[in-house]
């Protein structure tokens, strides 16, 4: 699976995911962190990434438009960086069935 990690994530989530044999990478990585929405929506739109993100503005772009990247969308308040990456490994199996069962917008929390 290929991931686009959205700003309010940590670029270790993209390490994170590439450690576990997917393609991953941040925002930062594809100089996108100051773009708007409707640009990292069409950046992982035109690279067939999964967009993961705590930005409910892409929740709801999902949730009018039918085309597009699938997003995981992230529901986890502010928390450090370990606590999150011990989380979302807890919660990764969950996504990845969402993922392979189809949902194009999958809401973690």
């Amino acid at each position: 699976m290929r991931f686009l990690i959205d700003a309010q994530l940590p670029p270790a989530l993209a390490r994170w995911l590439v450690s576990r044999g997917h393609e991953a990478e941040h925002v930062f990585d594809r100089e996108l962190t100051s773009a708007d929405d409707r640009t990292i929506w069409r950046d992982a739109e035109n690279t067939e990434s999964i967009l993961v993100t705590k930005d409910e503005d892409f929740a709801l772009i999902k949730a009018i438009e039918s085309k597009g990247p699938t997003v995981v969308w992230i529901r986890l308040g502010n928390t450090r960086r370990q606590e999150l990456l011990r989380w979302f490994e807890r919660m990764f199996p969950a996504v990845v069935t969402a993922i392979e069962r189809g949902d194009s917008l999958i809401e973690v929390s």
